[in-house]
C-alpha cells in the first residue's frame, strides 16, 4: 500500500512581537524617534553591513543585523542568495546560542526566512553545523525561540536528501524537549494543555516528524525506536479526541506520522515482535494450515481459533508501550474514533484510513486479526461506507484500500456483500476512459468486489442487480493504454471471470446485458 503523508516547508517568519516591544521602549526617549528607534536603524543598513553587524561583539548591533536580514529575506529570494554569498549563514549559526536571548531570537528568525524554499541555503545551514546548534538552543525555555527553531527544522525536513541526517541529529531532543511535555504524555491527566505559542511549537515539530517519517525504512525504524515518540503521538491524539479537537492541525500531523510509521510494518518490526504476533498458528499463515484470505472455506476449528484471537490477544501487552502501539488492537479503536469525529479535515481521515490499511495489509496472521477487530469489535463498516461518498480521491484511495483488506479477511462475506456492493458499484466509472475516480481507486474497488465474489454468490448477484456488470465490462473494454487504466481493466476482467463461476446466475447476467 502506498501510504505516505508528507508536507512542504513551514511558514517563514515576520519580525516577532518582541521587536515591537523594543521599539516602544526606545520611543520612551525624548530624542527623535528616527534617531534611535531600531526600525529606522535597520532600514539604514544594506546587506553587507547587516552581515558585518553579525560579527560585532555588541548584541544590539547583532540584533539589528539579524533583524535586517529577517526583514529583507521574508519574500525576496535574491536577498536570501546574497546572504549566502556574503557568508552570513555561518555568522547567524554562531549566534544561535548567544548569551543574549534577543540575539538568539533574531538570528533564528532570520535563518527561518533565509532557508524558506531555498535549497542552497538549507544545504549551507547544514554544512555550517546549524543542526547541532539549533538542537543545543532548544534547551532554552523560550517560546519565541522554540517557534523559530522548530520552524527551521520543519523547513529542512521537506527535502528528502536532508531527512536522514536531520532524523539522526534531532529526534531524541525533539521528543524529550517538545513532543513529550507538550503532548501531555508525561503528566498524570489525559489533558493536553497548550498555550497558543506551545500549540505552534507542537505543530511545527509534528510537521517536521511528518516529513521525516516519509523518507525511508531506516528513518522509520529510528523513529519507532525513539523512546517516547510513538507514546506521545498516541496520547496527544486520544486526548484531543476526548476534548473534541479532532479537526486540529496538530492532530492531522500526528495522525500522518502514525500512518507513515505503520507503512510496511510487518516487514520492518523486530523479528521477535513478529514471532509473537504470528502466535501459535503462524504456520497456518504460511500455508501449512488454514489459509488466511478469502479463497479458502473456513473450517469450524479455524473459526473457533479466530474467535479466540478477538478475546485474548496474548500476543500483545494489555497496556501497549512504545512502538507496540502501532499494531496493538487499541490503536484500531483510536483510528475508528478519528473517523467518527473528524468531519471537516479530510487529510486526518485519510491518514486514519491509511494507517488501518497498512496494519491490515498482507497475508500475516496479525493483519487478519486486526481486520476482524475493525469489523467485529469496532463495527467500523458503517463509518467507512459513510466516508466512501467523498469526492476527495486521496481519501477514496485509502478507504477503498482498507476495505479491500477487510473484505479479504472478513469471515462473513455474504453479509459484507449486502452492505457494500451497491455503494461500491456507484463509485465505479461508467467506462475506463473517465478520469475520476483514479485508476488506483478503481483497482481497489474491483479488488473488494473480487474478494467478495470469490466466496459469495450474493456479491455476484448484487453486482449484476446494481448495474455493475455494464460498468465492469466497459472498464475492461473501453480504456486508453496508460498503465493505470490497463491495470484497472485487468482488475475488472478478474471480477467478471469470477462472477461467471456461478452458473445459476448466468440467466440474470444475460438479462442485465440485454437491458
Amino acid at each position: 500500500s502506498n501510504n505516505y503523508c508528507g508536507c512542504s516547508d513551514a511558514f517563514h517568519s515576520s519580525i516577532p512581537k518582541t521587536f515591537c516591544a523594543a521599539i516602544q521602549l526606545t520611543n520612551n526617549s525624548l530624542v527623535s524617534v528616527c534617531s534611535f528607534a531600531p526600525f529606522c536603524r535597520i532600514m539604514a543598513l544594506d546587506m553587507p553591513s547587516a552581515v558585518q553587524n553579525l560579527k560585532e561583539p555588541d548584541p544590539e548591533l547583532q540584533v539589528l543585523g539579524a533583524a535586517y536580514i529577517q526583514h529583507e529575506c521574508y519574500s525576496d529570494n535574491d536577498a536570501k542568495n546574497e546572504v549566502r554569498r556574503l557568508k552570513g549563514i555561518s555568522e547567524l549559526v554562531k549566534l544561535f546560542n548567544s548569551e543574549n536571548q534577543e540575539v538568539q531570537r533574531f538570528a533564528t528568525g532570520a535563518t527561518r526566512n533565509i532557508i524558506y524554499e531555498n535549497m542552497e541555503n538549507k544545504v549551507a545551514l547544514i554544512e555550517e553545523g546549524g543542526i547541532p546548534q539549533l538542537v543545543e538552543a532548544l534547551k532554552e525555555p523560550d517560546d519565541e525561540l522554540r517557534k523559530n527553531i522548530t520552524g527551521i527544522l520543519w523547513n529542512l525536513s521537506s527535502k528528502d536528501n536532508l531527512k536522514q541526517k536531520l532524523a539522526r541529529e534531532t529526534l531524541p531532543d525533539l521528543t524529550d524537549k517538545i513532543l513529550i511535555p507538550l503532548s501531555g504524555s508525561s503528566g498524570e491527566t489525559n489533558e493536553v494543555q497548550q498555550t497558543p505559542s506551545e500549540a505552534e511549537i507542537f505543530y511545527n515539530t509534528t510537521g517536521c516528524l511528518r516529513n521525516l517519517s516519509s523518507v525511508n525504512e531506516k528513518t522509520r525504524q529510528h523513529m519507532r525506536e525513539t523512546d517516547g515518540l510513538v507514546n506521545s503521538l498516541v496520547h496527544y491524539v486520544k486526548a484531543s479526541l476526548e476534548d473534541n479537537k479532532a479537526e486540529d492541525k496538530g492532530v492531522e500531523n500526528a495522525m500522518c506520522v502514525l500512518r507513515n510509521l505503520s507503512y510496511q510494518l510487518y516487514g520492518e518490526i523486530p523479528p521477535s515482535a513478529l514471532m509473537r504476533l504470528e502466535g501459535p498458528t503462524r504456520d497456518q499463515a504460511s500455508g501449512k494450515g488454514e489459509a488466511i484470505g478469502c479463497f479458502t472455506p473456513q473450517s469450524r476449528k479455524a473459526k473457533n481459533s479466530k474467535n479466540r484471537d478477538l478475546s485474548t490477544f496474548t500476543e500483545v501487552a494489555r497496556v501497549p508501550k512504545g512502538m507496540e502501539w502501532l499494531w496493538h488492537p487499541e490503536i484500531v479503536k483510536m483510528y475508528n474514533n478519528v473517523l467518527h469525529q473528524c468531519e471537516i479535515n479530510s487529510t486526518t481521515r485519510e491518514a486514519a484510513a491509511g494507517a488501518l490499511q497498512n496494519i491490515t495489509a498482507g497475508d500475516r496472521r496479525w493483519a487478519s486479526v486486526l481486520s476482524r477487530v475493525a469489523l467485529e469489535q469496532e463495527r467500523m463498516l458503517p463509518v467507512l461506507l459513510d466516508h466512501l461518498r467523498t469526492n476527495n480521491d486521496l481519501e477514496l484511495r485509502s478507504l477503498t484500500g482498507l476495505l479491500r483488506n477487510l473484505s479479504r479477511h472478513c469471515t462473513n462475506k455474504n453479509d459484507m456483500a449486502t452492505k457494500v456492493v451497491n455503494l461500491l458499484v456507484t463509485k465505479l466509472p461508467a467506462n475506463g476512459r473517465e478520469k475520476e475516480p483514479s485508476s488506483d481507486a478503481v483497482i481497489n474497488i474491483c479488488g473488494i468486489l473480487n474478494n467478495l465474489v470469490t466466496s459469495s454468490s450474493v456479491a455476484a448477484r448484487d453486482i449484476a442487480f446494481f448495474d455493475g456488470l455494464q460498468k465492469l465490462v466497459a472498464i475492461k473494454t473501453e480504456h486508453d493504454n496508460s498503465p493505470g487504466r490497463a491495470k484497472a481493466a485487468k482488475a475488472a476482467a478478474t471480477v467478471l471471470s469470477n462472477m461467471f463461476q456461478y452458473k445459476k446466475l448466468h440467466s440474470s447476467y444475460k438479462q442485465v446485458r440485454r437491458l
